[in-house]
């Protein structure tokens, strides 16, 4: 897949249909300036209007200490009131273009995730961390608030008890913590984080992407509804799935005892 070369963000071809998307800042913690918010704008944009062969994306981190540090606090200092908004606008629109990206995204949380790099790590799918992480929303200790959809996306991981306390001590807390309360899926040594990530993608990339991305729709935006309304949508999702080649060739490839070839179509 052809992407352009980003100034923040490094991307690669983990296997055919897997994407390896990498924050490359690690001199300064993979913090998150204006140039990486473009970079990942741009990236989820591009994948969301055309995402060629891929059909799972892998997000980390540059290095073994930290995902992402969160906003690039040297960047921001001094910064004019109007200034700061027009990157947090730029922030916000990057944010909802990958929780709304129509593939899987699978963060490999390769160390610590703090403020908005922990808010990134929630906007994916699911979290793979190392066991050495550790995790905080400390923009309250610096005088605002998660504003990228920590105080929405943390309480339905954890709870709305549990995230009140997170948020409002801004106290980090460690990868086992987040295992037991539902922040991490699972946890791995450090240099098995990614490689297992990788594999977890594969393993979804070799199913039918057009059922990966229903379910994906189906499971976002049904969890925002009541019950019935709800069922209601997963039977619309499904039924744009009956009269596709890729369910065709599922149901002849189990009875002829053999491995799907998916197309998605």
């Amino acid at each position: 897949m052809n992407l352009p070369d980003y100034e923040t963000v490094s991307t690669r071809m983990g296997d055919e249909h897997v994407l390896l998307v990498t924050l490359n800042r690690p001199q300064v913690g993979n913090a998150v300036n204006t140039q990486m918010g473009r970079d990942l704008l741009d990236l989820w944009n591009r994948l969301t209007e055309d995402a060629g062969p891929v059909r799972c994306v892998v997000l980390t981190g540059a290095g073994e200490r930290i995902f992402c540090g969160g906003g690039d606090l040297k960047e921001r200092n001094g910064m004019s009131r109007e200034t700061w908004q027009r990157q947090h606008e730029l922030f916000e629109r990057m944010y909802w273009t990958l929780v709304d990206l129509p593939l899987p995204v699978v963060a490999a949380v390769n160390g610590h995730a703090y403020a908005g790099g922990l808010e990134m790590a929630l906007s994916c799918d699911f979290i793979y961390a190392s066991r050495e992480a550790r995790f905080a929303l400390t923009e309250v200790t610096l005088g605002i608030m998660p504003g990228a959809g920590g105080t929405q996306n943390l309480p339905r991981a954890v709870g709305e008890r549990r995230a009140k306390e997170i948020l409002m001590t801004g106290r980090p807390f460690d990868a086992a913590q987040a295992l037991e309360w539902g922040v991490a899926n699972a946890l791995h040594d450090p240099q098995d984080v990614l490689p297992a990530a990788l594999a977890t993608a594969g393993a979804i990339a070799a199913n039918a992407p057009l059922s990966v991305r229903q379910i994906k729709k189906s499971v976002r935006y049904g969890g925002q509804m009541e019950l019935r309304t709800a069922f209601r949508f997963e039977i619309e999702a499904y039924n744009h799935l009956v009269d596709t080649d890729d369910r065709r060739e599922g149901v002849l490839a189990f009875n002829e005892k053999r491995k799907p070839v998916f197309k998605g179509r």
